[in-house]
């Protein structure tokens, strides 16, 4: 479960809300009576923080240079040449203990190892650990990611802590999805495995096994990942039926219903109307895993890897999957959040056609799509949280109503 890196340089704004995040990540992993203020206790924690206090991205832990090295080569998957340049840098460094001299500012935890996230996940998990800490941008839904080094530096699991009622609902969801999907046998793809899941100190925790992401990348074939996206679209069984009286279309006027106090949620809740007027276009329903995004992936020679489950759900109209890939692959290459939006509706047809969409289900698929998208931003509440694409307003909003007036 690697992080991506972000395709942007960060904005003053946002560096001051990763600082104050920072602060809030480590009181809750190391509760009182641990504190990073006491430099003459035993510390029982020391992280680098990359890049640096201002700007924390990740937290290194100095345990050896072979655990510092493996936290930060497998923390991220660099989205370009300049990125990927700037982490092998780091690896070098921590590696070579140059560490000293790149990464100045430290953060030293001491206290008591039995009350830390560390001595927790070594008792649940029955093994010795070091974690890497990343430290992500601001969202509704951000939450803290560990990754588990074992002493040799190898990359056995990834953790992710629920904090608020959003977040442990979506640890929860991803912990059951992943458990159901282990019982699959999946052929298509693989899917973490939950090494541990339970609660700690009011926090919903889950650790899940690493997948080998840093094993050779092969190209992405169009073909094996609408195959992947088929498989899990059909491991629960298939449905059809219009919209209006499915189980889809209540869960989703009862999302709608609840953010019907703000007048985004009203003009959702409009086109979401004027979308159940097609009563007699036939749909098709399946599961979805929710986040099908280029950077919750990786493809292998031989194994497609799938992670970030939270979001998978059942009984959604078949395709999900392809449209979401497709917008978030076109907001992630141009930057353009609004054209993104409408070039992917423009290719439902074809986006759809191998998810045996019928032709007339195609683009209201699409449009329900990005209804039930726009539903969860509003849900999540992201633009409060600062979210780069909070606002629907600018980018997604304006399609969608146009598009479904033209429909």
């Amino acid at each position: 479960m690697p992080v991506k890196t972000a395709p942007a340089e960060l904005t003053a704004g946002d560096a001051a809300l990763r600082t104050q995040y920072l602060a809030e990540v480590l009181a809750l992993l190391y509760p009182a009576p641990c504190t990073t203020d006491d430099r003459r206790g035993e510390p029982i924690a020391e992280y680098l923080v990359v890049p640096d206090a201002r700007r924390p991205r990740l937290l290194v832990p100095t345990t050896s240079r072979r655990v510092a090295a493996a936290a930060v080569r497998r923390y991220a998957e660099p989205q370009s040449r300049a990125a990927r340049l700037k982490r092998d840098a780091v690896v070098a460094a921590v590696r070579t203990g140059a560490s000293s001299v790149l990464l100045r500012d430290r953060v030293r935890v001491t206290g008591p190892a039995s009350e830390s996230i560390d001595g927790h996940l070594r008792e649940a998990l029955g093994r010795d650990l070091s974690l890497s800490i990343h430290i992500g941008p601001a969202r509704a839904n951000r939450k803290p990611v560990l990754q588990l080094i074992s002493p040799n530096g190898e990359t056995f699991g990834f953790g992710k802590l629920g904090t608020g009622p959003l977040t442990q609902r979506l640890v929860r969801a991803e912990t059951a999805a992943l458990t159901a999907l282990d019982t699959l046998r999946l052929k298509k793809l693989i899917a973490p495995r939950v090494l541990h899941a339970g609660q700690w100190r009011g926090s919903q925790v889950l650790i899940q096994s690493a997948l080998p992401v840093w094993l050779p990348r092969s190209p992405l074939t169009p073909r094996r990942l609408t195959s992947a996206m088929l498989e899990i679209a059909g491991c629960c069984g298939y449905t059809n039926g219009t919209l209006v009286g499915s189980a889809y279309w209540a869960e989703l006027r009862g999302r709608l219903t609840a953010v019907a106090d703000r007048p985004e949620g009203v003009a959702l809740a409009s086109a979401a109307e004027m979308l159940a007027a097609h009563a007699n276009v036939t749909l098709r329903y399946g599961a979805w895993h929710g986040d099908w995004a280029p950077w919750n992936m990786a493809n292998l020679a031989d194994a497609l890897l799938v992670w970030d489950w939270e979001r998978f759900a059942k009984g959604v109209p078949v395709g999900f999957d392809a449209i979401h890939h497709e917008l978030q692959r076109r907001i992630q290459s141009s930057g353009d959040a609004a054209g993104a939006v409408e070039a992917t509706v423009r290719r439902a047809g074809e986006l759809l056609q191998p998810f045996g969409v019928a032709p007339e289900a195609r683009e209201l698929t699409a449009l329900l799509y990005l209804v039930d998208l726009a539903a969860r931003y509003l849900t999540d509440r992201q633009a409060e949280a600062g979210a780069r694409l909070g606002v629907l307003g600018t980018w997604l909003l304006p399609v969608l109503i146009r598009r479904v007036e033209e429909l």
